[in-house]
């Protein structure tokens, strides 16, 4: 049998609610320049992003709780290739365990020379210690926020 290769293009936009958390999350980011988690009655944990229910327990959330804006890297990658709808490479992607929260958050990370791939990938090194940085002006997305190091 012979294998094919098709290549197909999707472009869709979605409008969707996002919900008493993620509206909350997303406020807190424009209004204060800040990021919140929530926390699990049962098991204490903070997760952030926040989420309605826990991920252990499936217990609803209760508590909002401020996180960071300090942090450390638990994983990163950095990118160098292009890709549709991404920023133009290079640019450095991970996850972030802020100060107070048990679950990590993804972000770009900026100020970092990623010309030269091993010496930025020693700076960026699982554990290094980060600090998140808001932008300006800030419309409550994702983007209104990036991690620098420490």
């Amino acid at each position: 049998m012979e294998l094919m290769e098709r290549q197909e293009t999707w472009s869709i936009t979605y409008n969707h609610a996002l919900g008493e958390t993620a509206s909350y999350f997303y406020a807190k980011i424009r209004d204060e320049g800040a990021i919140y988690g929530k926390r699990c009655a049962k098991t204490n944990r903070v997760l952030v992003p926040p989420r309605s229910f826990s991920d252990e327990t499936l217990l609803p959330t209760t508590d909002w709780v401020k996180v960071g804006p300090g942090g450390r890297i638990e994983a990163f990658t950095i990118v160098y290739e292009k890709f549709n709808n991404l920023p133009d490479p290079p640019y450095a992607f991970g996850y972030v365990l802020l100060d107070g929260a048990d679950t990590a958050l993804g972000g770009y990370f900026k100020g970092i020379d990623l010309k030269d791939p091993a010496a930025a990938a020693a700076k960026l090194k699982v554990g290094t210690r980060v600090k998140a940085k808001f932008a300006e002006k800030r419309t409550g997305a994702m983007l209104d926020f990036w991690f620098e190091l420490a």
